[in-house]
């Protein structure tokens, strides 16, 4: 797996806590940006529940090598942008997939898993080379099918996608998928993503009789100069 953050609003946190301050200010966004705290705004104005100002910014990420299998979990986030590489156009000549962690953990599964995929692309070039057209012949091709895809959200579904996708219940794919973005989105905008991650981060775990019970914790800074834990104490 490969994940690029291809483009991104410049400035993010900036034009976010511009945006957010511009609704309590007489000075509109334009004056209010050169001479702001982001953090401090962003984290008064998100924590009150005012979502809607981090969606003035956009990512747009190149993740590549990742089974359709995710792919079909991923477009379920419906507030996103995707390109993804077409079977239709692309023809699979080679045997490209994803293998889980259980399978290749144990000799027998992967070679069972390996053996089926090197019979499934060889009934795939058959059909091909029978002159079936590839977006024919794909229907032959299995889940764990390697693609790639161009993902843009903006802030506000990457908090909502980082909320479900990072937790300990999500499929161990898009799990490190996630993972990777939302480092990638804290390197160049630490205030909008900086307390960004499973719920159980911020508070208690929604998933209830379903939790893992492992909860993980960060230190997140509130408007109040305190930490989380300080402020529950």
């Amino acid at each position: 797996m490969k994940v690029e953050l291809l483009a991104y609003t410049p400035g993010a946190d900036a034009v976010c806590a511009a945006a957010g301050n511009s609704c309590y200010s007489s000075k509109p966004a334009s004056e209010i940006i050169g001479g702001i705290d982001s953090e401090r705004i962003l984290s008064k104005v998100v924590g009150m529940g005012h979502h809607s100002v981090v969606e003035h910014a956009t990512f747009t990420f190149s993740v590549e090598g990742v089974s359709r299998a995710l792919t079909h979990q991923l477009v379920r986030h419906r507030i996103a942008s995707f390109s993804q590489q077409s079977q239709r156009y692309v023809s699979l000549k080679d045997p490209t997939y994803v293998k889980p962690h259980t399978v290749e953990g144990d000799a027998e599964a992967s070679k069972i898993f390996d053996e089926t995929m090197d019979k499934i692309w060889e009934a795939y070039r058959a059909l091909e080379a029978m002159g079936i057209p590839a977006e024919d012949a794909r229907y032959l091709l299995p889940n764990g099918c390697t693609t790639n895809i161009v993902v843009t959200m903006n802030a506000r579904e990457l908090l909502h996608f980082f909320s479900l996708r990072c937790c300990s219940r999500a499929q161990w794919e898009i799990r490190e998928m996630a993972e990777r973005m939302l480092e990638l989105c804290r390197e160049v905008s630490p205030a909008i993503f900086g307390d960004a991650g499973p719920p159980c981060m911020r508070g208690p775990c929604p998933e209830g009789k379903l939790s893992c019970g492992k909860p993980r914790r960060r230190q997140s800074r509130f408007q109040d100069g305190k930490t989380r834990s300080e402020r529950d104490n």
